[in-house]
């Protein structure tokens, strides 16, 4: 890996550390009129918390996080789809599909509208701030989810602990090119394809190519 202060180890140490506080805090500072009116839409449409009420996810040395998001789905959901029964079938379809709904039923209305267009993901900028996440980086991923797509696609163990050596991001490589439309193996040598190559240029590269992702919606789900 190279050494450069630009690239890899050294980058991710000290330039892209302060990249990741200032541009947090700033947005956050942006985005607090969004942050409001954001909550108070999901108060008003459905019953439950603010955010979202999920399990850890896998960070930077596989050390488990608790990611903010806003809640876009009904109270409880995450539990519901993996112990309910009656949403047995709609839990091998999400397994199948490498973690991703087409169509989602506890998808809420206001849930809908956020996620097409990645709001949901703006409370990361408090995991930003807190050191659990980058701006740019791989997807972090559900610790059953790692277990269960590297059973379905073995090859891909090496590069999961590639992905796993840096911290996860808000954006990523894979989320500008093809979002929710990639399966888990494309996705994770995606990642790992950015690990390897990860640079001040290539971060502000996607970082430029972030906003138009999120207007468009495309290949969210």
């Amino acid at each position: 890996m190279k050494s450069d202060l630009f690239n890899g180890e050294l980058y991710d140490k000290y330039i892209k550390r302060v990249i990741d506080l200032l541009g947090s805090l700033m947005l956050i500072i942006l985005f607090s009129p969004i942050f409001f009116l954001i909550s108070m839409a999901i108060k008003f449409n459905t019953r439950g918390p603010v955010f979202a009420d999920t399990p850890e996810r896998v960070g930077s040395k596989a050390r488990l996080f608790k990611m903010f998001k806003f809640r876009s789905m009904i109270e409880n959901a995450h539990m519901l789809l993996r112990h309910d029964p009656k949403l047995k079938t709609l839990y091998e379809q999400y397994k199948k599909n490498s973690y991703k709904l087409r169509k989602d039923p506890r998808v809420t209305y206001v849930g809908k509208f956020i996620r097409k267009h990645s709001l949901d993901e703006l409370p990361q900028l408090i995991n930003v701030l807190k050191g659990d996440m980058s701006l740019v980086g791989p997807r972090a991923y559900y610790p059953d989810e790692l277990v269960d797509q590297q059973k379905k696609y073995p090859r891909t163990k090496n590069l999961v602990r590639k992905v796993l050596s840096i911290k996860p991001g808000i954006t990523g490589y894979w989320q500008v090119s093809g979002r929710s439309e990639v399966n888990f193996d494309k996705r994770i040598a995606m990642d790992a394809n950015y690990v390897e190559n990860r640079s001040l240029w290539y971060d502000m590269k996607i970082l430029i190519k972030t906003p138009w992702a999120m207007i468009s919606g495309k290949g969210a789900v």
